[in-house]
């Protein structure tokens, strides 16, 4: 078994490349799940989108600091997108087509500065999610299984190993819940300020 890494980098086949193959000969005898898995793991994401629009909507009708935490919860993707990206430059860890060759595949291998964790995916599915705990409960119980169901895709498709997804969504969780949390109630009185004027038909619903 080959254990490749980045330059210094993560060894993760020596992880769990052993649950990340059962996981991929899982998918290799299920080839009727591939192409939905497959199409959920590259577009999926838009869901997400759809989410926040959703929490936006909603939080019209409660007070501002909701209002904020739903505009803000964006602002918190990106953040803990960019840390998650952060985290791969530093442990570099191949991705597992690189170092399990001979593993099923189902997404094409990316190049090999193209580093597996955490995995970019799940962080930005649980990172909604997260702030959506704090916009519509509602909405976090639709969006924390639909951030697992993407995390799992993740390692089916073959491109992340387990440890990459958890890892992922920890990060997501933890950047998304304290930058909305914090930043929300920062934010609330020039939400409040912001529905008495020009902005109102966008922040509030009459």
């Amino acid at each position: 078994m080959s254990t490749a890494s980045g330059p210094n980098g993560l060894d993760g086949a020596a992880i769990d490349g052993g649950l990340y193959a059962d996981v991929t000969d899982f998918a290799h005898r299920t080839h009727w799940l591939n192409g939905p898995v497959a199409a959920y793991t590259t577009y999926g994401i838009a869901l997400f989108g759809a989410l926040l629009l959703a929490g936006w909507w909603l939080a019209r009708r409660r007070d501002a600091r909701t209002m904020a935490a739903a505009l803000i919860t964006p602002f918190a993707v990106v953040i803990a997108y960019l840390v998650n990206d952060g985290i791969k430059s530093v442990f570099q860890e191949s991705r597992p087509c690189r170092a399990l060759p001979h593993d099923f595949l189902i997404e094409a291998c990316p190049p090999a500065n193209d580093y597996a964790f955490p995995s970019n995916h799940t962080t930005v599915a649980f990172a909604v999610a997260a702030g959506l705990l704090l916009v519509n409960r509602r909405l976090a119980a639709l969006a924390m299984p639909t951030a697992v169901l993407m995390a799992a895709s993740r390692v089916y498709v073959g491109a992340h190993y387990p440890h990459d997804v958890l890892v992922g969504a920890v990060v997501g969780i933890a950047v998304g819940v304290a930058v909305v949390a914090i930043a929300s109630r920062l934010a609330a009185p020039a939400v409040s300020r912001l529905r008495n004027g020009p902005a109102r038909p966008l922040l509030l619903a009459t």
